[in-house]
Protein backbone atom coordinates (compact mmCIF):
# COMPACT_ATOMS: atom_id res chain seq x y z
CA UNK A 1 0.00 0.00 0.00
CA UNK A 2 1.15 3.59 -0.63
CA UNK A 3 1.40 5.29 2.76
CA UNK A 4 2.60 8.73 3.88
CA UNK A 5 3.93 9.44 7.36
CA UNK A 6 3.89 13.15 8.18
CA UNK A 7 6.38 13.87 10.94
CA UNK A 8 9.74 12.08 11.04
CA UNK A 9 10.37 12.21 14.78
CA UNK A 10 10.61 9.19 17.09
CA UNK A 11 7.09 7.91 16.35
CA UNK A 12 6.90 8.86 12.69
CA UNK A 13 10.30 7.56 11.69
CA UNK A 14 9.93 4.26 13.54
CA UNK A 15 6.43 3.80 12.10
CA UNK A 16 7.61 4.55 8.57
CA UNK A 17 10.61 2.22 8.76
CA UNK A 18 8.58 -0.63 10.26
CA UNK A 19 5.72 -0.32 7.76
CA UNK A 20 8.25 -0.34 4.95
CA UNK A 21 9.89 -3.38 6.52
CA UNK A 22 6.63 -5.35 6.34
CA UNK A 23 6.18 -4.55 2.67
CA UNK A 24 4.44 -1.19 2.20
CA UNK A 25 5.69 1.74 0.13
CA UNK A 26 6.34 4.59 2.55
CA UNK A 27 7.06 8.26 2.04
CA UNK A 28 8.13 10.08 5.22
CA UNK A 29 7.58 13.84 5.43
CA UNK A 30 9.13 16.46 7.70
CA UNK A 31 9.35 20.24 7.42
CA UNK A 32 12.91 20.14 8.77
CA UNK A 33 14.84 20.21 5.48
CA UNK A 34 18.14 19.41 7.19
CA UNK A 35 16.64 16.29 8.75
CA UNK A 36 15.22 15.18 5.39
CA UNK A 37 18.57 15.62 3.67
CA UNK A 38 20.26 13.53 6.38
CA UNK A 39 17.63 10.82 6.04
CA UNK A 40 18.06 10.78 2.27
CA UNK A 41 21.76 10.21 2.95
CA UNK A 42 20.67 7.43 5.35
CA UNK A 43 21.90 9.29 8.43
CA UNK A 44 19.47 8.65 11.30
CA UNK A 45 18.94 11.68 13.59
CA UNK A 46 17.91 9.62 16.64
CA UNK A 47 19.31 6.58 18.38
CA UNK A 48 17.05 3.54 18.49
CA UNK A 49 18.39 -0.03 18.41
CA UNK A 50 18.27 -1.55 14.88
CA UNK A 51 16.62 1.54 13.38
CA UNK A 52 19.56 2.56 11.20
CA UNK A 53 20.13 -0.93 9.80
CA UNK A 54 16.49 -1.48 8.83
CA UNK A 55 16.18 2.04 7.40
CA UNK A 56 19.20 1.37 5.17
CA UNK A 57 17.66 -1.88 3.96
CA UNK A 58 14.26 -0.33 3.18
CA UNK A 59 15.77 2.67 1.37
CA UNK A 60 17.92 0.36 -0.77
CA UNK A 61 14.84 -1.74 -1.59
CA UNK A 62 13.07 1.51 -2.60
CA UNK A 63 10.28 0.92 -0.08
CA UNK A 64 11.14 4.05 1.90
CA UNK A 65 11.65 7.61 0.66
CA UNK A 66 11.79 11.05 2.26
CA UNK A 67 10.48 14.49 1.35
CA UNK A 68 9.66 17.86 2.87
CA UNK A 69 6.59 18.22 0.64
CA UNK A 70 3.19 17.34 2.10
CA UNK A 71 1.76 17.98 -1.37
CA UNK A 72 3.95 15.28 -2.91
CA UNK A 73 3.19 12.79 -0.14
CA UNK A 74 -0.56 13.43 -0.23
CA UNK A 75 -0.86 12.90 -3.98
CA UNK A 76 1.20 9.69 -3.90
CA UNK A 77 -0.56 8.04 -0.94
CA UNK A 78 -3.89 6.45 -0.10
CA UNK A 79 -3.33 6.42 3.66
CA UNK A 80 -1.74 9.34 5.50
CA UNK A 81 -0.54 9.05 9.09
CA UNK A 82 -0.19 12.25 11.12
CA UNK A 83 2.72 11.80 13.52
CA UNK A 84 3.69 15.36 14.39
CA UNK A 85 4.46 16.72 17.85
CA UNK A 86 1.74 17.67 20.34
CA UNK A 87 3.73 19.62 22.96
CA UNK A 88 2.24 20.87 26.21
CA UNK A 89 0.96 24.40 26.62
CA UNK A 90 1.60 26.21 29.92
CA UNK A 91 -1.81 24.95 31.10
CA UNK A 92 -0.79 21.36 30.43
CA UNK A 93 -3.21 21.08 27.53
CA UNK A 94 -1.87 19.51 24.34
CA UNK A 95 -0.95 22.06 21.67
CA UNK A 96 -2.51 20.74 18.47
CA UNK A 97 -1.24 23.52 16.21
CA UNK A 98 0.97 21.16 14.18
CA UNK A 99 -1.90 18.67 13.79
CA UNK A 100 -4.24 21.35 12.48
CA UNK A 101 -1.62 22.77 10.11
CA UNK A 102 -0.91 19.34 8.65
CA UNK A 103 -4.62 18.53 8.28
CA UNK A 104 -5.16 21.80 6.41
CA UNK A 105 -2.22 21.14 4.09
CA UNK A 106 -3.39 17.59 3.37
CA UNK A 107 -6.88 18.83 2.47
CA UNK A 108 -5.60 21.47 0.06
CA UNK A 109 -3.67 18.83 -1.89
CA UNK A 110 -6.21 16.00 -1.98
CA UNK A 111 -7.36 14.89 -5.41
CA UNK A 112 -8.91 11.52 -4.49
CA UNK A 113 -10.10 9.47 -1.50
CA UNK A 114 -7.70 9.49 1.45
CA UNK A 115 -7.69 7.86 4.87
CA UNK A 116 -6.13 10.27 7.37
CA UNK A 117 -4.92 8.53 10.52
CA UNK A 118 -4.01 10.15 13.84
CA UNK A 119 -0.78 8.60 15.10
CA UNK A 120 0.15 11.49 17.38
CA UNK A 121 -1.14 11.31 20.94
CA UNK A 122 -4.14 13.63 21.01
CA UNK A 123 -7.06 14.26 23.38
CA UNK A 124 -10.45 12.70 22.77
CA UNK A 125 -12.59 14.44 20.11
CA UNK A 126 -9.53 15.57 18.11
CA UNK A 127 -10.65 13.34 15.22
CA UNK A 128 -13.79 15.42 14.80
CA UNK A 129 -11.74 18.61 14.62
CA UNK A 130 -9.41 17.09 12.03
CA UNK A 131 -12.42 16.04 9.95
CA UNK A 132 -13.86 19.56 10.09
CA UNK A 133 -10.50 21.13 9.19
CA UNK A 134 -10.16 18.88 6.15
CA UNK A 135 -13.77 19.42 5.07
CA UNK A 136 -13.52 23.21 5.02
CA UNK A 137 -10.14 23.20 3.23
CA UNK A 138 -10.91 20.72 0.43
CA UNK A 139 -10.72 22.05 -3.13
CA UNK A 140 -14.23 23.42 -3.77
CA UNK A 141 -14.43 22.36 -7.38
CA UNK A 142 -13.98 18.66 -6.67
CA UNK A 143 -16.12 16.20 -4.74
CA UNK A 144 -13.58 14.28 -2.70
CA UNK A 145 -14.34 11.74 0.01
CA UNK A 146 -12.14 10.90 2.97
CA UNK A 147 -12.12 9.09 6.31
CA UNK A 148 -10.51 9.91 9.63
CA UNK A 149 -9.14 7.23 11.94
CA UNK A 150 -7.21 6.98 15.18
CA UNK A 151 -4.35 4.50 15.52
CA UNK A 152 -2.42 5.30 18.73
CA UNK A 153 1.14 4.09 19.15
CA UNK A 154 2.38 2.10 22.14
CA UNK A 155 6.10 2.23 21.45
CA UNK A 156 8.74 2.34 24.17
CA UNK A 157 11.86 4.28 23.32
CA UNK A 158 14.76 1.87 23.40
CA UNK A 159 12.65 -1.03 22.13
CA UNK A 160 10.41 0.75 19.63
CA UNK A 161 11.09 -1.48 16.63
CA UNK A 162 10.51 -4.63 18.65
CA UNK A 163 7.31 -3.14 20.09
CA UNK A 164 6.03 -2.26 16.62
CA UNK A 165 6.72 -5.70 15.19
CA UNK A 166 5.49 -7.58 18.30
CA UNK A 167 2.59 -5.56 19.74
CA UNK A 168 0.20 -6.80 22.41
CA UNK A 169 -2.61 -5.35 20.33
CA UNK A 170 -3.30 -2.77 17.64
CA UNK A 171 -5.99 -0.20 18.37
CA UNK A 172 -7.91 1.41 15.51
CA UNK A 173 -10.69 3.93 15.92
CA UNK A 174 -12.81 4.22 12.78
CA UNK A 175 -16.17 5.43 11.53
CA UNK A 176 -16.45 3.48 8.28
CA UNK A 177 -15.97 -0.07 7.06
CA UNK A 178 -13.59 1.14 4.37
CA UNK A 179 -11.28 2.75 6.94
CA UNK A 180 -11.30 -0.42 9.04
CA UNK A 181 -10.50 -2.61 6.03
CA UNK A 182 -7.59 -0.40 4.97
CA UNK A 183 -6.05 -0.42 8.45
CA UNK A 184 -6.56 -4.18 8.80
CA UNK A 185 -4.77 -4.63 5.47
CA UNK A 186 -1.86 -2.45 6.61
CA UNK A 187 -1.31 -4.45 9.80
CA UNK A 188 -2.27 -7.90 8.49
CA UNK A 189 1.38 -9.06 8.23
CA UNK A 190 1.83 -8.65 12.01
CA UNK A 191 -0.83 -11.29 12.85
CA UNK A 192 -1.88 -9.73 16.18
CA UNK A 193 -5.23 -8.87 17.81
CA UNK A 194 -6.85 -5.70 16.48
CA UNK A 195 -9.15 -3.74 18.78
CA UNK A 196 -11.70 -1.81 16.72
CA UNK A 197 -13.43 1.13 18.40
CA UNK A 198 -14.90 4.51 17.62
CA UNK A 199 -12.37 7.33 17.23
CA UNK A 200 -12.99 8.95 20.64
CA UNK A 201 -12.44 5.65 22.45
CA UNK A 202 -9.20 4.97 20.59
CA UNK A 203 -7.92 8.40 21.57
CA UNK A 204 -8.88 7.71 25.19
CA UNK A 205 -7.16 4.29 25.20
CA UNK A 206 -3.78 5.93 24.59
CA UNK A 207 -4.09 8.48 27.39
CA UNK A 208 -5.61 5.95 29.78
CA UNK A 209 -2.83 3.42 29.09
CA UNK A 210 0.03 5.85 29.66
CA UNK A 211 -1.65 7.27 32.75
CA UNK A 212 -2.08 3.82 34.27
CA UNK A 213 1.57 2.93 33.66
CA UNK A 214 2.71 6.22 35.19
CA UNK A 215 0.46 5.45 38.17
CA UNK A 216 2.24 2.12 38.70
CA UNK A 217 5.61 3.90 38.69
CA UNK A 218 4.52 6.54 41.18
CA UNK A 219 2.86 3.89 43.35
CA UNK A 220 6.02 1.83 43.73
CA UNK A 221 8.07 4.99 44.32
CA UNK A 222 5.70 5.94 47.15
CA UNK A 223 6.10 2.41 48.55
CA UNK A 224 9.89 2.85 48.30
CA UNK A 225 9.76 5.95 50.48
CA UNK A 226 7.82 4.04 53.12
CA UNK A 227 10.23 1.10 52.89
CA UNK A 228 13.16 3.38 53.69
CA UNK A 229 11.34 4.64 56.77
CA UNK A 230 10.33 1.22 58.14
CA UNK A 231 13.37 -0.81 57.08
CA UNK A 232 11.72 -2.88 54.34
CA UNK A 233 13.13 -3.75 50.90
CA UNK A 234 11.06 -2.33 48.03
CA UNK A 235 12.63 -4.76 45.55
CA UNK A 236 11.24 -7.71 47.50
CA UNK A 237 7.92 -5.92 47.89
CA UNK A 238 7.73 -5.38 44.11
CA UNK A 239 8.69 -8.99 43.48
CA UNK A 240 6.00 -10.26 45.82
CA UNK A 241 3.38 -7.99 44.26
CA UNK A 242 4.45 -8.84 40.73
CA UNK A 243 3.66 -12.53 41.02
CA UNK A 244 0.00 -11.57 41.42
CA UNK A 245 -1.37 -11.86 37.86
CA UNK A 246 -3.82 -9.05 38.58
CA UNK A 247 -0.90 -6.69 39.21
CA UNK A 248 2.12 -7.88 37.20
CA UNK A 249 5.79 -7.03 37.71
CA UNK A 250 6.25 -4.56 34.84
CA UNK A 251 6.51 -0.87 35.74
CA UNK A 252 7.02 -1.71 39.42
CA UNK A 253 10.67 -0.65 39.35
CA UNK A 254 11.45 2.06 41.93
CA UNK A 255 13.75 4.85 40.89
CA UNK A 256 14.01 8.60 40.51
CA UNK A 257 10.75 8.99 38.61
CA UNK A 258 9.57 8.79 35.02
CA UNK A 259 10.70 11.22 32.34
CA UNK A 260 10.80 11.30 28.56
CA UNK A 261 8.50 12.86 26.02
CA UNK A 262 5.36 10.80 26.70
CA UNK A 263 4.44 10.28 30.34
CA UNK A 264 4.90 13.85 31.65
CA UNK A 265 3.19 15.39 28.62
CA UNK A 266 0.37 12.84 28.46
CA UNK A 267 -0.38 13.07 32.19
CA UNK A 268 -0.62 16.86 31.95
CA UNK A 269 -2.84 16.63 28.88
CA UNK A 270 -5.16 14.03 30.43
CA UNK A 271 -5.55 16.06 33.63
CA UNK A 272 -6.40 19.13 31.55
CA UNK A 273 -8.83 17.19 29.34
CA UNK A 274 -10.54 15.85 32.47
CA UNK A 275 -10.86 19.34 33.93
CA UNK A 276 -12.37 20.68 30.71
CA UNK A 277 -14.87 17.81 30.69
CA UNK A 278 -15.88 18.54 34.30
CA UNK A 279 -13.96 15.83 36.18
CA UNK A 280 -11.23 16.50 38.75
CA UNK A 281 -8.70 13.70 38.15
CA UNK A 282 -7.17 14.00 41.62
CA UNK A 283 -5.51 10.58 41.35
CA UNK A 284 -3.44 11.65 38.33
CA UNK A 285 -2.50 14.92 40.00
CA UNK A 286 -1.06 12.91 42.89
CA UNK A 287 0.77 10.62 40.43
CA UNK A 288 2.42 13.73 39.00
CA UNK A 289 3.17 15.11 42.47
CA UNK A 290 4.80 11.85 43.65
CA UNK A 291 6.95 11.77 40.53
CA UNK A 292 8.29 15.26 41.17
CA UNK A 293 8.73 14.55 44.88
CA UNK A 294 10.74 11.40 44.13
CA UNK A 295 13.44 13.44 42.43
CA UNK A 296 13.58 15.84 45.38
CA UNK A 297 13.83 12.98 47.90
CA UNK A 298 16.80 11.46 46.07
CA UNK A 299 18.47 14.85 45.63
CA UNK A 300 18.08 15.54 49.36
CA UNK A 301 19.75 12.19 50.08
CA UNK A 302 22.72 13.25 47.95
CA UNK A 303 22.91 16.64 49.64
CA UNK A 304 22.67 15.14 53.14
CA UNK A 305 25.41 12.55 52.60
CA UNK A 306 27.80 14.86 50.72
CA UNK A 307 27.09 17.67 53.20
CA UNK A 308 28.81 20.64 51.52
CA UNK A 309 28.32 20.56 47.76
CA UNK A 310 30.43 23.58 46.89
CA UNK A 311 33.74 22.43 45.48
CA UNK A 312 32.75 18.75 45.37
CA UNK A 313 33.05 16.75 42.15
CA UNK A 314 29.96 14.69 41.32
CA UNK A 315 30.21 12.02 38.65
CA UNK A 316 27.01 11.26 36.73
CA UNK A 317 26.48 7.92 34.99
CA UNK A 318 23.63 8.17 32.50
CA UNK A 319 21.94 11.27 31.08
CA UNK A 320 19.10 10.01 28.85
CA UNK A 321 15.74 9.54 30.53
CA UNK A 322 16.05 5.77 30.04
CA UNK A 323 18.56 3.31 28.54
CA UNK A 324 18.78 2.47 24.81
CA UNK A 325 17.81 5.99 23.73
CA UNK A 326 19.50 9.36 23.32
CA UNK A 327 16.34 11.22 24.31
CA UNK A 328 16.94 13.98 26.86
CA UNK A 329 13.38 15.28 27.01
CA UNK A 330 12.30 15.58 30.67
CA UNK A 331 15.29 13.47 31.70
CA UNK A 332 15.71 13.48 35.51
CA UNK A 333 19.42 14.14 34.96
CA UNK A 334 18.58 17.70 33.92
CA UNK A 335 17.09 18.63 37.30
CA UNK A 336 19.86 16.86 39.22
CA UNK A 337 22.75 18.41 37.34
CA UNK A 338 21.34 21.92 37.29
CA UNK A 339 20.51 21.83 41.01
CA UNK A 340 23.92 20.46 41.98
CA UNK A 341 25.65 23.06 39.83
CA UNK A 342 23.62 25.82 41.48
CA UNK A 343 25.05 24.63 44.81
CA UNK A 344 28.60 24.89 43.51
CA UNK A 345 29.28 21.24 42.60
CA UNK A 346 31.51 20.33 39.66
CA UNK A 347 29.88 17.79 37.31
CA UNK A 348 31.52 15.06 35.25
CA UNK A 349 29.21 12.92 33.13
CA UNK A 350 29.02 10.06 30.67
CA UNK A 351 26.18 8.49 28.65
CA UNK A 352 26.66 5.91 25.85
CA UNK A 353 24.35 7.75 23.43
CA UNK A 354 22.92 11.00 24.80
CA UNK A 355 26.02 13.20 25.19
CA UNK A 356 25.66 15.04 21.85
CA UNK A 357 22.17 16.16 22.86
CA UNK A 358 23.18 16.76 26.48
CA UNK A 359 25.94 19.14 25.36
CA UNK A 360 23.26 21.41 23.95
CA UNK A 361 21.51 21.51 27.35
CA UNK A 362 24.28 21.78 29.94
CA UNK A 363 27.10 24.24 30.37
CA UNK A 364 30.24 23.69 32.44
CA UNK A 365 29.77 19.92 32.51
CA UNK A 366 32.85 17.80 31.83
CA UNK A 367 31.78 15.07 29.41
CA UNK A 368 33.92 11.94 29.72
CA UNK A 369 34.74 9.06 27.39
CA UNK A 370 33.51 6.34 29.78
CA UNK A 371 32.39 5.55 33.33
CA UNK A 372 35.99 5.16 34.55
CA UNK A 373 36.90 8.67 33.45
CA UNK A 374 33.83 9.96 35.29
CA UNK A 375 34.84 8.19 38.51
CA UNK A 376 38.43 9.44 38.46
CA UNK A 377 38.79 12.11 41.17
CA UNK A 378 35.04 12.26 41.93
CA UNK A 379 33.65 12.60 45.46
CA UNK A 380 30.68 10.42 44.54
CA UNK A 381 28.90 8.77 41.62
CA UNK A 382 25.22 9.23 40.71
CA UNK A 383 23.71 6.40 38.65
CA UNK A 384 20.78 8.02 36.84
CA UNK A 385 20.24 5.78 33.79
CA UNK A 386 20.51 1.98 33.97
CA UNK A 387 22.50 1.32 30.80
CA UNK A 388 23.60 -2.29 30.35
CA UNK A 389 27.27 -1.32 30.27
CA UNK A 390 27.00 0.09 33.79
CA UNK A 391 25.95 -3.28 35.24
CA UNK A 392 29.35 -4.97 35.08
CA UNK A 393 31.85 -2.20 35.76
CA UNK A 394 35.16 -2.96 37.45
CA UNK A 395 34.30 -1.43 40.81
CA UNK A 396 37.69 -2.20 42.34
CA UNK A 397 39.22 0.00 39.64
CA UNK A 398 36.55 2.65 40.17
CA UNK A 399 37.03 2.69 43.96
CA UNK A 400 40.78 3.24 43.64
CA UNK A 401 40.30 6.23 41.32
CA UNK A 402 37.61 8.04 43.33
CA UNK A 403 38.31 10.66 45.96
CA UNK A 404 35.59 9.12 48.11
CA UNK A 405 34.04 5.70 47.45
CA UNK A 406 30.40 6.81 47.50
CA UNK A 407 27.64 5.76 45.08
CA UNK A 408 24.05 6.98 44.85
CA UNK A 409 22.09 4.47 42.80
CA UNK A 410 18.95 6.10 41.43
CA UNK A 411 17.84 2.92 39.64
CA UNK A 412 18.62 0.18 42.21
CA UNK A 413 20.95 -1.35 39.65
CA UNK A 414 23.46 -2.83 42.06
CA UNK A 415 23.40 -5.34 44.90
CA UNK A 416 23.57 -3.59 48.25
CA UNK A 417 25.62 -6.26 50.06
CA UNK A 418 28.09 -6.55 47.19
CA UNK A 419 28.71 -2.80 47.05
CA UNK A 420 29.27 -2.65 50.81
CA UNK A 421 31.64 -5.63 50.58
CA UNK A 422 33.66 -3.73 47.98
CA UNK A 423 34.00 -0.85 50.43
CA UNK A 424 31.56 1.67 48.99
CA UNK A 425 29.17 3.90 50.86
CA UNK A 426 26.18 2.81 48.84
CA UNK A 427 22.81 4.58 48.82
CA UNK A 428 19.83 3.36 46.82
CA UNK A 429 16.04 3.69 46.83
CA UNK A 430 13.59 1.92 49.12
CA UNK A 431 15.97 -0.70 50.46
CA UNK A 432 15.57 0.37 54.11
CA UNK A 433 19.25 1.29 54.29
CA UNK A 434 19.40 5.10 54.05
Amino acid sequence: MNIAIIGAGYVGLVTGVCLANIGHRIICVDNDEDKIQKLKAMKVPIYEPDLEAILHKCVKQKKLTFTSSIKEATKKSTVIFIAVGTPSKESGEADLTFVENVAREIARNMDSYKLIVEKSTVPAATGKRIARTIQINLPKKEKITFDIASNPEFLREGSALYDFMNPDRIVIGVESKKAEELLREIYEPLKVPIVVTDINSAEMIKHASNSFLATKISFINAIAQICDKVGADVMKVAEGMGYDKRIGRSFLSPGIGYGGSCFPKDIDAFIRLSEKSGYDFALLKEVRHINEKQKKVFLKLVEDKLWILKGKTVGVLGLAFKPETDDMRNAPSIDFIQTLQSEGAKIKAYDPQAMPKAKAIFSKVIFCKDAYAVARGSDCLLLLTEWEEFKNLNFKKIKKSMRHAMIFDGRNLYDYAQMEKLGFEYFCIGRGKT
